[in-house]
């Protein structure tokens, strides 16, 4: 309980402005040495949270965020915690909506699986009506080297991770059907662009992202950010009906 207190004590601070209450540094103190002996004893989880929010809100804190939200982007990227679209991209409060998974993968539409990627795709299209859809890989992605290395006998080893993947299966037999003798590594880097590419094809499944296609009123890219070599590439899909034409 008194650990529990303790914690609850920093949070209101935090909700006080970021303004420390008299007693916190010793408290964090003492917090510190009980947490002598443990494994992780240099880490201190409550005062790194504690800072990061300090930092916000010193240099990125908008009140004016309060009035409502109105983002230019609908964003898919990996929950990879070296890729974060808001550092990467210095996206700032309130320009982005955002959707992070295993292998920044965009499932086809489906109203009786992954409803929580159909919820977010609805809201951000029709309700937040954005002008832009960017689907973000990146280099060394561990969600696309588990897909290039499912077992053939479909076994698994995990509860969820390998069913979600395999959603990229078609990035998966693109790459092998046209690099067959190259190396996993060498196919895993291709298909972590096939895969983007591949969500851009299945977003353009959900009705209200095909309307506002055809309207002029969204445009779809696909990015890859790679962090060996510190560079991010750019792509748009394109889409468009033809006039009738009289046969």
């Amino acid at each position: 309980m008194a650990e529990q207190s303790f914690d609850l004590k920093i949070v209101d601070g935090l909700k006080n402005g970021g303004k420390e209450e008299k007693g916190d540094e010793t408290r964090i103190e003492k917090f510190n040495a009980e947490s002598e002996g443990l494994e992780h004893e240099a880490f201190d989880p409550v005062q790194r949270i504690k800072d990061g929010f300090h930092y916000f809100l010193r240099h990125t804190y908008d009140p004016t965020v309060a009035n409502g939200q109105h983002p230019k982007f609908l964003v898919f990227a990996c929950s990879d915690s070296r890729v974060s679209p808001s550092v990467v991209l210095n996206f700032q409060p309130g320009e982005a909506f955002m959707v992070r998974n295993i292998a920044n993968l965009v499932p086809a539409f489906n109203q009786l699986r992954y409803s929580g990627t159909g919820a977010a795709i609805e809201y951000a299209v029709k309700v937040l009506q954005v002008e832009n859809i960017l689907v973000i890989g990146h280099s060394k992605c561990g969600g696309i080297e588990t897909l290039m290395t499912l077992p053939v006998d479909g076994s698994t080893s995990h509860d969820f991770i390998d069913d979600w993947v395999k959603i990229g299966l078609p990035a998966k037999a693109k790459v092998l059907a046209e690099h067959p003798d190259m190396k996993v590594e060498e196919q895993c880097r291709i298909c972590e662009r096939e895969a983007v590419n591949l969500s851009l094809v299945n977003i353009q499944s959900y009705p209200y992202v095909r309307a506002a296609m055809a309207d002029k009123k969204i445009a779809l890219r696909g990015g890859y950010y790679n962090f060996v070599d510190g560079s991010f590439e750019l792509w748009k899909i394109e889409y468009r009906i033809t006039h009738p034409t009289p046969i």
